[in-house]
């Protein structure tokens, strides 16, 4: 079975962001079911695919936001307003049908599709509808914008998210229609999308490595608690947020925190403790070197990435119930609570016990879950018959 990987940005190794992770875990677990997949999308200003000869590129894009002139996010706001499509989509239109449909057919025949989230397969959406098809959706998009809006600071912010709200709720329905199976990454997405019936998804366990990850050397603890992500994402900077207001004012001033990635501005805090310390060179080294994780999410849907590479590797963590999505072990060092006064609490505990467990266990589960969830779904593809969606 030959399938054609849909997305937005191909891999191209550096796992740098959660969806990049996902991504990896999703097509190691299709090509481990027995499948052939080639990816088509885009990559990022400077890199290359990871597996070019099984990768269709076409073009180098730059979509992040945080990152863009005011000219280029006023383009990008009138392209799509213009167009109709979503934000997100209307960054992707730099290709034509013709030249996306091109590639696709000198890299084919293909015997299904794998649509993977919804911003790629908005963009150039007529072009799947000739072959059967499997949605990946890695979050409730419209969800998700539905709560931007409602955190947005800005009347034209918020009229944005609204806008991307009621898009992606009419893309999302369409998708889920016209797929033969959905995947999600959370229990809880499946019922959101209207699509809980075990017969039309499932959801997928993920992993953040293709082997469970080996300590050798006994851990140096640098800091207290340390938080590494993409801040910039707004379901993640709600989270930021909920931990520097609610949680850091009830830590003793002595308490260390090291906050990793690209935070916006205006992110501060006035606990002496507190240190931003930008991109670091090795993610994981960086967290393993912390007493404890706060997990942190407190809105957004799919999984948390984050959550599971820190019950890869054993950490010790306090969680929100929401960091929790798409997780059905949790390990006996995780504490989970959404008070603020018990997070903070619970972080000064588990400083004061440093307790690690072997997160390999964890890793092997989720490994088994994803791979029995992946072939119940390619099982839906079904006879490969060529047919035309309404």
């Amino acid at each position: 079975m030959h399938l054609l990987f849909a997305t937005s940005i191909v891999p191209d190794g550096a796992l740098a962001s959660g969806y990049e992770i996902a991504n990896a875990a999703i097509i190691a677990a299709l090509r481990r079911a027995g499948a052939r997949v080639t990816v088509i999308g885009f990559t990022w200003p400077g890199k290359t695919a990871s597996d070019p000869q099984s990768t269709i590129v076409l073009g180098a894009v730059d979509v992040r936001t945080e990152s863009a002139s005011s000219l280029q996010k006023l383009a990008w706001v009138a392209k799509a307003t213009l167009s109709g499509l979503t934000f997100a989509s209307a960054k992707l239109r730099v290709v034509t049908d013709g030249e996306v449909r091109a590639a696709v057919e000198r890299a084919g025949p293909f015997d299904g599709y794998v649509l993977n989230s919804v911003q790629f397969a908005s963009a150039f959406e007529r072009l799947f509808g000739d072959l059967p098809s499997i949605f990946v959706a890695h979050n409730v998009e419209h969800r998700s914008a539905q709560e931007n809006a409602a955190a947005a600071g800005g009347l034209f912010q918020r009229m944005l998210f609204r806008r991307e709200a009621r898009l992606l709720k009419a893309v999302e329905e369409r998708l889920c229609r016209r797929a033969r199976f959905v995947f999600t990454l959370a229990e809880e997405d499946r019922a959101a999308l209207g699509v809980a019936s075990d017969d039309r998804s499932a959801v997928l366990p993920l992993v953040t490595c293709a082997e469970p990850a080996v300590q050798k050397n006994p851990r140096r603890i640098d800091c207290d608690a340390a938080l590494i992500g993409t801040w910039t994402w707004q379901p993640n900077r709600i989270g930021l947020d909920w931990f520097l207001e609610k949680v850091v004012p009830h830590l003793r001033p002595d308490f260390r925190i090291r906050i990793a990635g690209s935070v916006p501005l205006g992110v501060s805090s006035a606990h002496p403790g507190v240190e931003l310390v930008g991109r670091v060179p090795d993610a994981q080294a960086f967290v393993r070197g912390a007493a404890v994780i706060p997990l942190i999410s407190t809105s957004g849907s799919g999984v948390q990435l984050k959550t599971i590479e820190t019950f890869e590797l054993g950490l010790p963590s306090v969680a929100t119930s929401r960091s929790l999505r798409g997780i059905d072990h949790r390990p006996v060092n995780c504490v989970v609570t959404d008070d603020p006064v018990a997070f903070a609490g619970a972080l000064e505990a588990a400083v004061a016990d440093v307790r690690d467990v072997d997160g390999s266990a964890f890793h092997r589960r989720q490994v088994k879950a994803l791979d029995a969830a992946i072939r119940r779904g390619l099982k839906k593809l079904g006879p490969i018959e060529r047919e035309v969606f309404a």
